[in-house]
Order: structure tokens, then C-alpha cells, then sequence
């Protein structure tokens, strides 16, 4: 469930962009900031959307939990600077980049975490619940996170550049969700080789 909540913006702007009317010739405009009229205005109100739906997903966020979650608020800092971007200078080019700046903050975070602190990013967020086999294996799973959040940034370039607006829409909903699967799985094996059993654990797995 909350897989899907993350997605919600995502999800959103998908729909918004597929199910535009192109027969809305007219632009409308709010505040300075016009969304086109025809076919051309889709990726625009995708925009609108999008902002709004990151707005209330870190809103019930917070009524839930009384607190934010930090990749919420990233995502809703770069879809605010971007999409507005996007918006104000009638520029999808700023959109487009929004995933790749997203990914590519959170390697550098990732990165960062690994000078910065006496932990590991991604052991700092799956430690309590994961046991692994030394330091260094945690390390290299952090290193496979930056990789992973590299890649999907420099292949949401490829595929912003070198194809149709539409197919460039297709993916970034099951293009990413696509390479996110591969990735968990990848990580599954890797951790599979690495985890530590615990002495809770033993007692259960010998019951079996």
C-alpha cells in the first residue's frame, strides 16, 4: 500500500496526461501560468497535477504520522522548482529532468552517507529490521543504491531525448516501476548471500 502512495503523484500525472481533452483549444492561464489548449497543453496539466498531488500526499503524510517523510519532501521541492519552471517558461524540458534531478539527489545523499556519519545510508533506513554479515556488505549495498539511482536518472535522459513526448510519459510510470522490480530483485539475491540469522529468528525456522 504505501508502494502505491509513493506512486500516487506519479500515477496522477499519467492519468492527467492520457485522458487530457484535446479539444480544450482555449488556454487557460492562472496567475501568469497558461496551460496550452489542444494536445500540446497535456504534459502542462500533467504539471498542475502532479504539483498538487505531491502537496496532498505530504499533507496525509503528516495527519497520519505527524511527521514528513524526507522523500516526500524532495520529490515535492523538485516538482514545485520544476514543474513551476515548467509552467512559467512553457518549457517541458524542465519536467523531463525531474526525475533524473530526483534520483540523482538521493544518490548524492546515498554517497554522501558514506563519509558523513558512522553509517551507511540505506543501513540507517533497513537496519533494524535486516542483520548482514559485516560493515563492508553493507557499504557495497549502499553503493549498489547509487548505482541504481545514477542509471535511472541518465536512462530517463535517454529516453526524454531520443523519443516521442507520449513514450517518455509510458515510462516514467512503468518504465521506472520496471526498473525498480529488477533492482529489488537483484538486491533480494544479493542480500539472500549476506543475511545473518538472528537468535529471534533461529527458534521460529526450527519449529518449521
Amino acid at each position: 500500500m504505501k508502494f502505491l502512495f509513493d506512486l500516487f503523484p506519479i500515477i496522477l500525472f499519467f492519468l492527467a496526461f492520457k485522458f487530457y481533452p484535446d479539444w480544450a483549444t482555449e488556454p487557460t492561464c492562472i496567475s501568469g501560468m497558461c496551460i496550452p489548449g489542444g494536445t500540446e497543453g497535456a504534459i502542462y496539466a500533467a504539471t498542475v497535477v502532479a504539483i498538487i498531488a505531491s502537496i496532498i500526499q505530504v499533507a496525509i503524510y503528516w495527519f497520519q504520522h505527524r511527521r514528513f517523510e524526507k522523500m516526500h519532501l524532495v520529490t515535492l521541492a523538485m516538482i514545485v522548482l520544476l514543474g513551476g519552471a515548467t509552467l512559467a517558461f512553457q518549457d517541458k524540458t524542465f519536467i523531463m529532468w525531474k526525475p533524473t534531478v530526483v534520483n540523482w539527489i538521493f544518490a548524492a545523499a546515498f554517497l554522501g552517507s558514506q563519509f558523513i556519519g558512522d553509517k551507511p545510508l540505506i543501513m540507517r533506513m533497513i537496519g533494524d529490521n535486516i542483520t548482514l554479515d559485516s560493515p563492508k556488505t553493507w557499504q557495497q549495498l549502499n553503493y549498489l543504491w547509487i548505482g541504481f539511482f545514477v542509471a535511472v536518472g541518465i536512462i530517463n535522459l535517454i529516453v526524454a531525448y531520443n523519443f516521442s513526448e507520449d513514450t517518455w510519459v509510458n515510462f516514467k510510470l512503468f518504465g521506472f516501476l520496471g526498473l525498480t522490480i529488477v533492482f529489488v530483485i537483484v538486491q533480494s539475491i544479493y542480500l539472500a548471500q549476506h543475511i545473518v540469522e538472528t537468535e529471534e529468528e533461529l527458534p521460529a525456522k526450527s519449529q518449521e
